[in-house]
């Protein structure tokens, strides 16, 4: 199955996603009133089997999966290409990192570029989305804690980024990440080590990669951050990136108004978002 939250006649709402339409299910009084209250709730399936109003996707405007996460996780340096071009010596542990919720968009909407910088940079990846909450989960366990998996770009402000070792300012101005088009339930994937995530830059490839290079894999990331804080439904995982990113290319090749990215995984979606200054 497949969730994705929107905007419609100036509201927001989310519903289940078949074919070119989406169903209405936020309009109902007696459901949860966002996808985040329903992954809390447990209440997908029933969702999905209600008879509610459709619309054409063309005729909304996408919203970040989960509008406002309590918790956006992110790994650094989790493909050893990546790990390699920056120069990161290899760790034990994943590299965690956070955003805010203010930073995200949805499909469809514009990444802005700071005023103040021009290194702006691309960061295709996996997005985990948490459905059952925990603490100090099993890594064994730790897949069924997954509501389902998303789009993510996690791009960077590279110049505020290397202003410290931590990557705090470079990954939290306004409106600088996008998590989309849809949630897509664990029951649709099939192996998610085989899924191909790749990012095109104004249709170009910069990235590419099968999910099974991680150097973390999903569940031994779940199982980690989960010893420190307590994951809840809604809480969203930005799983790392590939090599190839703008900052490493010579001559470094950052976004600019008027780019395109895509961030793309097999059997997931299509993430597309133009690029504007802010």
């Amino acid at each position: 199955m497949r969730f994705m939250s929107f905007t419609v006649d100036g509201r927001a709402t989310y519903g289940r996603v078949m074919g070119g339409r989406v169903s209405d299910v936020g309009a109902e009084p007696d459901v949860p009133p966002d996808l985040r209250a329903a992954l809390a709730a447990g209440a997908l399936e029933v969702i999905a089997a209600r008879a509610s109003q459709e619309h054409e996707l063309a005729a909304i405007s996408p919203l970040p999966v989960i509008p406002r996460p309590s918790k956006i996780l992110c790994v650094g340096h989790n493909y050893e290409t990546h790990r390699l071009e920056t120069g990161r010596a290899k760790a034990q542990h994943p590299s965690i990192f956070t955003r805010f919720a203010d930073t995200l968009v949805g499909n469809g909407a514009s990444l802005l570029r700071p005023r103040i910088s021009t290194m702006f940079d691309y960061e295709g990846e996996l997005a985990v989305v948490i459905g059952e909450g925990g603490r100090n989960i099993a890594e064994s366990d730790a897949m069924r804690h997954v509501a389902g998996f998303s789009c993510f770009n996690d791009a960077s402000v590279r110049d505020w980024q290397w202003h410290t070792s931590q990557f705090t300012p470079g990954k939290n101005f306004p409106n600088t990440a996008a998590l989309g088009p849809w949630l897509v339930t664990p029951q649709e994937i099939g192996d998610l080590g085989a899924m191909t995530l790749t990012t095109r830059l104004n249709g170009a490839v910069v990235q590419q990669a099968r999910l099974e290079e991680m150097i973390f894999p999903v569940s031994k990331i779940i199982a980690y951050v989960s010893v420190f804080t307590e994951l809840s439904p809604g809480d969203v995982i930005a799983t790392g990136t590939p090599g190839g990113v703008g900052a490493k290319r010579e001559p470094p090749r950052w976004m600019a108004p008027g780019d395109v990215v895509e961030v793309e995984i097999s059997e997931v979606g299509l993430l597309r978002n133009g690029i504007c200054d802010a």
